[in-house]
């Protein structure tokens, strides 16, 4: 495939980095790297037409994980930030083995925050039921020096993508159910934590798509409980890398109105776009649909 040229508004030196997941969370992860690298040309892919990964085989999500990477290499990506905690979790060493580019995971940027964060050492992390069935964020937060306890929250992705959190301001019920779906999954944690003798005092969103329930988990956990975001994290990471080695170009511009972002999906992409937008914070124009097979 063919490599984009980059456009007129690039600045001379700007890094391209690709952004992967397997549908719209991970642009909680752009919106950050938007924030922290205003300067670069950014790829994102959303695989949206084999989602959920969660479904699928290790094996599965590696071939597909792969395939995302490499077509993101082929657009002249010199960076990839892999915003799926399900590949990042299953499929982060095949993605480095088949990559030409540095590639770094959302899970080992997310523990590294909570081990710098956390003065207990006891680490609440919400997630998805299939990244907690891994145990990657358990493993890497024990590496690290953490007891981490994973809570899984099925609910709450479906609940974000309708919507429903709490920012409606026409229908203000919405809210109050995931408000309360949040506060039964917390309470649960919480409970659990006590009865392990766990003294909790940082909670690690271990989902990209849950920074857009930030406001509500901090009306919902005690004060003394940091709230970490892997999006956020990441994104700094990835500065640090760049900077580094110095590879962010002396004049840093901005990125208004996604003017050296370029969008992929695989399927629908008026979904994408409409849904999208939700998670970027801003409207998304133009989306190329793509074919990676089965």
């Amino acid at each position: 495939m063919s490599e984009i040229q980059k456009t007129s508004q690039t600045p001379v030196g700007a890094p391209r980095i690709g952004v992967f997941d397997s549908g719209f969370g991970g642009l909680t992860v752009l919106r950050s790297l938007l924030s922290h690298i205003p300067s670069a040309e950014f790829f994102y892919l959303g695989d949206t037409a084999r989602l959920p990964y969660g479904s699928k085989s290790q094996a599965t999500v590696a071939r597909y994980a792969v395939e995302s990477a490499e077509l993101l290499e082929s657009y002249g990506a010199q960076y990839l930030v892999i915003a799926c905690n399900t590949a990042s979790a299953l499929a982060l060493d095949a993605i480095r083995t088949a990559a030409q580019v540095p590639v770094l995971g959302v899970i080992e940027t997310g523990a590294d925050s909570a081990a710098a964060s956390s003065i207990t050492r006891d680490v609440l992390v919400l997630a998805t039921d299939a990244t907690v069935q891994s145990h990657a964020y358990a493993e890497a937060c024990a590496e690290r020096g953490l007891r981490g306890i994973e809570k899984a929250c099925p609910l709450l992705v479906p609940l974000i993508e309708e919507g429903w959190t709490g920012c409606d301001l026409k229908n203000a019920t919405t809210g109050i159910v995931t408000r309360q779906v949040l506060r039964i999954y917390l309470d649960e944690a919480l409970a659990e934590a006590d009865a392990r003798g766990y003294a909790l005092d940082t909670v690690l969103l271990g989902c990209t798509h849950y920074p857009l329930l930030r406001e509500m988990l901090a009306e919902s956990l005690p004060e003394k409980m940091t709230i970490l975001d892997s999006a956020e994290t990441t994104a700094r990471r990835v500065r640090q890398q760049l900077e580094a080695e110095g590879a962010l170009p002396t004049a840093q511009g901005s990125n208004d109105g996604l003017t050296r972002c370029h969008f992929f999906a695989t399927d629908s992409v008026d979904k994408f776009r409409t849904l999208g937008s939700r998670f970027l914070g801003q409207p998304i124009e133009r989306v190329e649909l793509i074919d990676l097979g089965g």
